[in-house]
């Protein structure tokens, strides 16, 4: 496994001290589990943290079923779930929250057990799950990474907790996104000065443990320990899909489009109920790994340049679909202009080479050696880190992949959705006061 620079303890040392201080400060605590490989060895790593130590108090499992999934992974999931029923409190949910797909360009989300298309479910609902009757005060437009959330303040009041954390199995090697997650905020936000914490109200936290996980080291967790996992990842092996691009978790976001055509190979009786339960799936199986969404290395069509080819591409949209890209890159060129990203030395010096006009600020409000950098958008930047910077070639890129929440550019949730957010937190705690 890795070495941290602390003590030059490598990373299943120093998440053993995590697990210490998090079953010593937190009487309530959730694992967030997906089936994947990153949840699996997080809870295998609790598991076996409460084992060791003799701790009998259950901990709480939160697994958002998300109807259509490999069946290997709902398989994966019960069989952990009942070989540790003795420390595992289940929370087994099944809701009709919005999900992000990539896969249309006039569906923007679907909806997971649609009681109003329940005839065309995957499979039928577990018996054991948690519906909208277990959460009547739900709205419609709950997104599902705001239930999480939601969840966490549900289960502290429920259990009347002092101090309630979720534990999530993010890793910053993932992304940038999940970068920010641990160094975006301020110690005032986390645990007593925890970087790997994040506070979400009173005594409720987000915590991170694996954090600073390799994909190899996932793996090396899981044969030196022996603990099961998904098998579907052996199949993604043998079919030739890279580590770093094997994911479990929802088939339609972004990450997930160019493995979806294996789908067919894998798991035929899921894919053939699934083709006509969200719009556009087999367009992104057959081409979500070509030029034709920009999944391969894409040329500008003659005549055009980065900025035009993206106006036209938004011509083509709905108007709903054209308006949402267009709010996003207007943030953005806003962001750029006033605030500026953080870049590395090596990339500004090679804007510097470039002669693109640029202005460097010295400190950040992110724990990073980078430096805020101030520039318009280009038509295009041609070096190798180009996804950092701001680009309407990058821009084009989104449209052509139905990113819709333009991950692709480094956003995450907008002003409104985090506002939005606010609200439906706040409108469910007097909820549950009353």
């Amino acid at each position: 496994m890795n070495q941290s620079s602390q003590e030059n303890k490598n990373v299943y040392e120093l998440t053993q001290e995590r697990l210490e201080i998090i079953f010593k400060e937190f009487d309530n605590i959730i694992v967030s589990f997906s089936g994947g490989k990153d949840s699996g060895v997080l809870l295998n790593l609790c598991i076996d943290y409460m084992r060791k130590h003799n701790i009998k108090q259950k901990i709480g499992v939160l697994h958002l079923d998300y109807e259509i999934q490999y069946k290997m992974t709902t398989d994966y999931v019960n069989r952990t779930f009942e070989r540790n029923k003795d420390l595992l409190e289940i929370y087994h949910i099944c809701l009709p929250f919005r999900v992000t797909t990539c896969t249309s360009m006039y569906q923007p989300y679907w909806r997971p057990w649609d009681p109003k298309l329940k005839d065309a479910w995957v499979r039928p609902m577990p018996a054991d799950a948690l519906t909208i009757k277990d959460f009547p005060e739900l709205k419609s437009d709950m997104w599902d990474y705001d239930f999480q959330i939601y969840f966490s303040q549900w289960l502290h009041r429920k259990k009347r907790a002092n101090r309630t954390c979720c534990l999530i199995g993010i890793r910053t090697q993932e992304s940038y996104f999940r970068w920010r997650c641990i160094y975006r905020s301020p110690s005032s936000s986390s645990y007593n000065h925890l970087s790997w914490t994040y506070r979400l109200g009173s005594d409720i936290y987000n915590v991170y443990p694996i954090y600073d996980w390799k994909t190899t080291d996932i793996w090396i967790a899981n044969g030196k320990f022996k603990w099961d996992y998904n098998t579907l990842y052996d199949l993604y092996y043998k079919a030739g899909v890279p580590l770093e691009k094997q994911r479990v978790a929802s088939p339609f976001i972004s990450e997930a489009i160019e493995s979806l055509s294996l789908y067919k190979a894998i798991d035929p009786d899921t894919w053939g109920k699934m083709i006509g339960r969200v719009n556009g799936i087999n367009f992104s199986a057959i081409y979500g790994a070509t030029r034709a969404t920009a999944r391969k290395k894409i040329t500008l069509p003659e005549g055009y340049t980065w900025k035009k080819f993206m106006y036209f591409l938004l011509s083509t949209l709905p108007e709903s679909a054209r308006d949402n890209y267009l709010r996003h890159l207007s943030v953005s060129q806003k962001f750029w202009k006033t605030k500026g990203g953080c870049l590395s030395d090596k990339v500004i010096q090679k804007l510097i080479d470039l002669g693109i006009p640029i202005e460097i600020a010295q400190k950040s409000n992110y724990k990073t050696t980078k430096h805020p950098v101030k520039m318009d958008y280009q038509d295009d930047i041609d070096i190798p880190e180009f996804k950092e910077l701001p680009t309407y070639k990058r821009m084009c890129i989104c449209i052509l992949r139905n990113d819709h929440a333009c991950k692709y550019m480094g956003f995450s949730p907008t002003k409104e959705q985090i506002s939005q957010k606010s609200r439906i937190i706040k409108e469910y705690k007097n909820i549950w006061k009353q």
